[in-house]
């Protein structure tokens, strides 16, 4: 076992032991509940760094003022992305977190140059390239379907 297992193991046991401590209360009876405070585990460092790729317009402000599809826009949005290239939606999980991307630039207020241009970019990979009308096309299904 490693040491870095054994820590986390201890950590772990650590903290349910102290999740199911019983504390007793003003009159000495026992208590399901505790008072004391659960110490957080230790944290462990990740083999991978952290990204660096994160824009100012992935800001957690920003995060928020972006609605996310329900369903209904979520299958528009895939069938509109089919229509550019089935190899968009491949992934719909992707699909949807480059879309809300997009959306995040909509609500910036970037032309649509721009936004045409970053959303071919953002949607091209593996066999995909696509050209800035394709880019333009994903932005307004992505204003269609649940970024006004």
């Amino acid at each position: 076992m490693s040491v870095v297992t054994l820590r986390l193991l201890t950590a772990g046991l650590t903290a349910a032991a102290l999740l199911t401590l019983t504390a007793c209360d003003d009159d000495g009876s026992a208590s399901a509940t505790s008072s004391a405070p659960v110490a957080p585990a230790p944290a462990t460092t990740s083999a991978a760094p952290a990204s660096s790729a994160a824009s100012p317009a992935s800001s957690a402000p920003a995060a928020a003022s972006v609605p996310s599809p329900n369903v209904a826009q979520t299958a528009g949005l895939i069938a509109a992305l089919k229509a550019v290239d089935p190899a968009l939606a491949a992934d719909q999980a992707k699909a949807i977190g480059k879309a809300l991307n997009v959306c995040q630039e909509i609500k910036a207020g970037k032309d649509d140059t721009t936004l045409a241009n970053n959303a071919a970019q953002r949607f091209s990979g593996g066999s995909v390239t696509l050209t800035p009308e394709q880019g333009a096309v994903i932005v307004a299904a992505v204003k269609a379907s649940f970024c006004p």
